[in-house]
């Protein structure tokens, strides 16, 4: 069982079912998937970017990674329909907080000048998304096998009703927002 999953069990939980009340426990808010994607918009020039990308994705989440294809073609960007642009992955269970935690606790605290995440990225149906600039801050990249540093978006898709309530899930398990 992973750390972050077993902190969750008996302490966010609990705090999180204090806090708004819930009556039932089916009601608190969950973590249900993390969804990591990575465009490439070299990969006209360079068609093993895409490969490159997909390898570098692939180690830092532990899993296949699928890649996403062009739906329309656009002339000014040169790209065709069905093109490679980008890639990206979805946890869930097991693999989703084994990376939460490692994203929290080992990649963001990596990132130069930190001082936290802003909270100005909900949807307003407590999901939340970040980019991160840098795929070095993983420990898993060598920095000497990097041909190109890419940046990635991490979206958090939760259970939460409302945005207050998955930031209050996100900052207990140990997302470092910034004070405000």
């Amino acid at each position: 069982m992973p750390r972050l999953f077993d902190k969750y069990q008996k302490d966010v939980a609990p705090a999180l079912q204090e806090k708004f009340k819930f009556k039932s426990a089916m009601q608190t808010p969950r973590l249900v998937k993390v969804v990591l994607n990575m465009g490439c918009g070299d990969v006209k020039d360079n068609p093993k970017a895409i490969e490159v990308a997909a390898a570098e994705l692939a180690t830092i989440s532990g899993q296949k990674v699928i890649v996403t294809k062009a739906k329309k073609s656009v002339a000014a960007f040169k790209l065709r329909e069905g093109m490679n642009i980008g890639c990206k992955v979805t946890l869930r269970g097991i693999r989703m907080y084994e990376f939460v935690d490692k994203l929290f606790n080992v990649a963001l605290p990596r990132v130069r000048d930190f001082r936290g995440v802003t909270a100005d990225s909900f949807d307003g149906r407590g999901n939340f998304s970040m980019g991160v600039k840098e795929q070095l801050i993983f420990p898993e990249i060598d920095y000497d096998k990097v041909d190109k540093v890419r940046g990635m978006d991490i979206t958090f898709v939760t259970t939460a009703a409302s945005d207050e309530e998955a930031r209050e899930l996100l900052a207990l398990l140990g997302m470092p927002f910034v004070k405000s």
